[in-house]
């Protein structure tokens, strides 16, 4: 193999084998002599790439981890199944890897060649995923074009359903992508309203990047810079949360140790506190809805009682009375039902949409 460019890429593919490769080896597979081969080495670690190399009558050669990571290699193969995982990951937001896994499968996606693309949404389309029920799926395409048009600082255009089943069209500079755990987010200034908005990305349709650029504006908050630009996305989230959601004041009491029910518990309600007697409680704050709260405590599986809110414990009260007519025959749930506390407000079961306007 003449062309030194492609040797030193198929040199590279093999060494990222996770095995040692014998200098003679190598250059049967690639048709140069050792003493080429010793000379690629070098030139592949003066690119960073950290070639080790084993003293003896044989000798041979490994990639091990450096300081940094250098740019990688793969084969169709390994390319199509990193997309495939990337998009799995990124489409249910999950919790500590979802932003992560949408900025590397935007990366990804743009430069893996239509064969392969195609090859990816055939898979991703095949398979339907058991998702935990508790927050919505997202296209995971969605996700790659907001991503990439944010980055490259590219205007949008796309469809969004509000909380209210109201449909508008929207044309936007996107900002960031803020993920809660539960859900996707994006913030973006709203070129229409000509303000600032957050948009729940499970309601987004038919996203186009409009190949227009823009430069970017600052949010409405404290801070500067590439490390406060992702804190204040999330902060002006969380606001803007706050002010479309009541917030509940938890106060809650758990038969079981703290490590039980923490384990149990979604991250953001926080840490429950032991309370010397084998259980523990949970004082916090948090503007999810009514009915979210309600099953969430239930599924920890232990005996609980809440003392506040006052609406979440009427809310439990009238679930507990439901659900034991449940088990009932269809003739005394009937007459089990007029006794039954009136439902929550409707008002109140419907998720607050932070997308203001």
């Amino acid at each position: 193999m003449s062309d030194t460019p492609a040797r030193l890429l198929k040199l590279l593919s093999l060494l990222q084998t996770p095995r040692e490769w014998p200098g003679g080896e190598l250059a049967e597979r690639l048709d140069v002599s050792p003493r080429t081969i010793r000379r690629d080495v070098d030139r592949l670690r003066d690119l960073g790439y950290p070639v080790e190399a084993s003293r003896g009558s044989v000798g041979g050669y490994r990639l091990v981890a450096g300081a940094a990571m250098p740019p990688l290699l793969l084969d169709d193969e390994e390319a199509v199944a990193i997309a495939v995982g990337l998009r799995a990951g990124a489409g249910h937001a999950i919790e500590g890897v979802d932003e992560a896994s949408v900025r590397a499968l935007a990366k990804l996606e743009q430069v893996l060649p239509s064969r392969l693309r195609h090859r990816v949404s055939v898979l991703q389309n095949a398979t339907v995923p058991l998702t935990r029920g508790d927050g919505a799926t997202i296209d995971p395409r969605t996700l790659t074009t907001l991503a990439s048009a944010a980055t490259g600082r590219e205007r949008l255009r796309f469809a969004y359903r509000s909380g209210d089943g109201t449909r508008t069209k929207r044309q936007v500079e996107p900002y960031r992508l803020v993920s809660t755990g539960q859900r996707w987010y994006l913030v973006a200034y709203d070129l229409g309203r000509e303000d600032w908005r957050t948009f729940r990305v499970d309601r987004v349709g038919e996203p186009y990047a409009t190949g227009a650029r823009f430069a970017p504006r600052p949010l409405p908050a404290e801070g500067a810079g590439s490390d406060a630009r992702s804190e204040d996305a999330a902060k002006f989230l969380a606001r803007s949360m706050r002010r479309m959601k009541p917030e509940l004041c938890l106060d809650v009491w758990f038969g079981a140790p703290a490590e039980f029910v923490a384990a149990r518990l979604p991250a953001h309600l926080g840490a429950p506190e032991p309370d010397g007697e084998g259980g523990c409680r949970l004082r916090t704050s948090c503007t999810d809805s009514l009915e979210w709260v309600a099953l969430r405590l239930a599924l920890v599986d232990c005996e609980f009682s809440a003392q506040g809110p006052p609406q979440l414990v009427e809310y439990l009260d009238s679930l507990g009375a439901r659900l034991t007519r449940a088990a009932l025959p269809s003739s005394r749930r009937r007459d089990s039902a007029d006794k039954d506390l009136p439902p929550a407000d409707p008002e109140q079961r419907l998720p607050a949409d932070p997308e203001q306007g």
